[in-house]
């Protein structure tokens, strides 16, 4: 038996915004979204590299106001893609950590992304 990388479930409120923030300004591609009818939530799988996160309207799959950590190869090369984007709801900054370099950003339901690079 081995454990494998997790994918961690986010809690979302509107398509539209998660689509704004997660594929339009983070750079996530959506792999796959499901919906059973038109007016009922939506579940979706986003992905970035080798990072995967899943994304849910449906009350019950998570509650809002998680901190997930994602590593990265160069953090500061993804901070100046993000900055140039001039996203009007975040402006992220690298701050120094003893264990190597972090950049926050929440996104519109009150989570939190750690992007990290360590040293």
């Amino acid at each position: 038996m081995a454990l494998h990388s997790i994918i961690p479930i986010i809690r979302s409120f509107d398509e539209n915004a998660a689509h704004a923030f997660y594929l339009e300004f983070l750079g996530f591609k959506l792999d796959w979204k499901h919906q059973f009818e038109a007016d009922l939530p939506v579940y979706m799988q986003i992905s970035k590299d080798s990072c995967i996160l899943h994304i849910s309207e449906h009350y019950g799959d998570a509650s809002p106001g998680v901190s997930i950590r994602i590593e990265c190869d160069d953090l500061k090369s993804y901070h100046t893609q993000l900055i140039a984007k001039q996203f009007k709801h975040a402006r992220p900054g690298i701050s120094e950590q003893p264990w190597g370099i972090e950049m926050a950003i929440s996104d519109p339901f009150g989570n939190k992304l750690i992007f990290f690079q360590s040293n």
